[in-house]
């Protein structure tokens, strides 16, 4: 797996140089996954290669990657490699997870605590992000415009989530971070709502577009204060667009109820 800083050509496993012991390369490891560099799923590079990037012998790699097995870090497939384990999916337990999905009212919550946490996070970015990050959340911008104009909205969601993740990333606190792809994760699993109620007209589109780089523009700009209002704009548009929906279904579904009664008394006064 080839990995690195955008431009820079970093190599994403360095060299240890001192003290080459099994604790060492837990450490290194271990950081790239608390930096969010490392993502669920990532696939290790074989034993051969990754002991050569970090220049230690093959049975201290070994037992470096046994320890962070051991901690539920590293999940290791017979004849398939060794991957980054989920550790995000462990942040809320699956009788949490289901127990939110059954009551409503959580959506208000997850998105009033979204609220908060993507003012904050918005503000660090502006503050923090490095030129490299600058560059990727103008990339991904870009890509939210081409998939407006195509109209793909699975692109565009996707778009949506990446930019979201990628303000995080620029924020540059692991603790923000990791709690960011936790609430994304139950978002993406359809736990509070289906996404694709916000993109349910060009209008809302258009909307979030124009929501999404302006968050992007702030933080671009090193505008903390711009990139926090813009980012808490965002979530309050959304909230709106939840309850217009959850109301308009409401309105249809009593509306329907009153369709069925008319036409059984209609029927009834027949008889």
């Amino acid at each position: 797996m080839e990995q690195g800083t955008p431009g820079r050509g970093f190599e994403l496993f360095a060299r240890i140089n001192h003290g080459r012991t099994a604790d060492e390369v837990v450490r290194q490891i271990e950081m790239l996954l608390l930096d969010g560099i490392l993502r669920a799923g990532d696939r290790l590079p074989g034993e051969r290669e990754l002991s050569g990037r970090l220049d230690v012998s093959r049975p201290i790699l070994r037992e470096a990657l046994k320890e962070l097995e051991n901690r539920g870090l590293l999940l290791s497939q017979h004849g398939g490699g060794t991957y980054v384990a989920d550790i995000i999916g462990q942040v809320f337990s699956r009788p949490l997870v289901e127990l939110i999905a059954r009551h409503r009212r959580a959506t208000m919550d997850y998105l009033e605590y979204r609220r908060e946490l993507e003012g904050i996070t918005a503000d660090l970015a502006a503050r923090r992000a490095t030129e490299d990050d600058r560059a990727l959340l103008r990339r991904i911008v870009a890509s939210m415009k081409a998939a407006h104009r195509s109209g793909n909205f699975d692109d565009e969601l996707a778009a949506d989530l990446d930019l979201h993740n990628t303000v995080g990333e620029a924020a540059h606190n692991s603790i923000l971070l990791h709690t960011l792809r936790a609430c994304y994760r139950l978002l993406e699993q359809g736990i509070f709502f289906h996404r694709h109620l916000v993109f349910s007209s060009d209008a809302a589109r258009a909307q979030l577009l124009a929501q999404h780089e302006a968050i992007a523009d702030a933080i671009i700009a090193g505008q903390p204060d711009l990139a926090r209002t813009a980012a808490q704009a965002h979530i309050d548009y959304i909230s709106g667009a939840i309850r217009e929906a959850e109301r308009s279904g409401e309105w249809q579904r009593i509306s329907r109820l009153r369709m069925q009664q008319r036409d059984t008394a209609d029927k009834n006064s027949q008889n």
